[in-house]
């Protein structure tokens, strides 16, 4: 990666920009953040590192990061309702529970591609 200074801004286009049914077979033109928690979170915490938080929802676990003591859910897009976090500790482990390694592989890929243009 680049020396660029990463701001929350260009990573939040970055993964907008590189979502697709590549990165999630949930992933649709009007809800792109749809099945994208789990694959976000790991390269999120790739890129920033801190910690990966879940909290317990309807139709299962939603993943998203903290970095400084801070949350950061870039995939919160995907639902119609607000979100009561429960900030429980995860991990790479049950992060990756929710991808594969050709997701995870091409979002990465993605968005470290897309800040050293």
């Amino acid at each position: 990666m680049s020396n660029k200074l990463l701001n929350i801004e260009q990573l939040m286009e970055a993964l907008t920009k590189s979502w697709s049914l590549t990165s999630s077979s949930k992933w649709t033109s009007e809800n792109p953040a749809n099945g994208q928690c789990g694959v976000t979170a790991l390269v999120v915490n790739d890129l920033l590192g801190g910690d990966i938080k879940k909290t317990e929802l309807s139709k299962g676990w939603h993943f998203y990061n903290t970095i400084n003591g801070k949350r950061y859910d870039f995939t919160a897009s995907q639902f119609k309702e607000d979100i009561d976090y429960m900030d429980l500790p995860s991990n790479r482990e049950e992060a990756y529970a929710d991808t594969n390694e050709s997701q995870y592989a091409y979002l990465r890929k993605s968005v470290f591609l897309y800040f050293n243009q």
